[in-house]
Formats: C-alpha cells, structure tokens, sequence
C-alpha cells in the first residue's frame, strides 16, 4: 500500500530501482581479468584468498574500502525527495 499521492506499488519500485543500480554500479568495478598479487595503489600484498573469491581484483581490502568511501559521497540519487518538495 502506498501513501499520499503515489499508486500501489510505488515504493517497492524505489526499493528495486536503488537495488538495481548498485548491482549495475557494482558489476561495473569488476575486472574479469587475472587478479594482481600486489595492490595496484600501495603495492601491499594481495591474499590469496582475495584473489580467488574475486576474479580480477586490482586492490587491497583497505585501497578498496577507501574508493568505496569517495565513490558512496558522490551518489546524487534522492528517489524518496524530501517533505518540503513534496509540500510546494
């Protein structure tokens, strides 16, 4: 059940919408290629472990984390907007 103005369904939309980009945002940061033994930002070791659970990988676990983090401050998506659109 939807609220307001929306139709039934429309937030189970949203819900798959978002869920839908980050599986294409993540499928996109994925090297098919052979995985690297040394992290391609700060030449630490890459564990083997990684380098078998992800094909391709390019970067230690921290390298990685940290693009991560800048990459999640750059999404601009607001699919819920705010009350005070919603009010105008």
């Amino acid at each position: 059940m939807a609220g307001g103005w929306s139709r039934d369904g429309a937030v189970q939309d949203q819900i798959d919408a978002s869920v839908e980009d980050a599986v294409k945002d993540a499928r996109s940061h994925l090297n098919t290629g052979d995985s690297l033994t040394h992290c391609e930002e700060c030449d630490a070791p890459i564990p083997d472990a990684r380098r078998k659970a992800i094909a391709g990988v390019r970067l230690c676990i921290e390298c990685q984390a940290e693009q991560e983090k800048q990459r999640k401050g750059a999404e601009g998506i607001n699919r819920r907007a705010s009350k005070d659109s919603q009010l105008r």
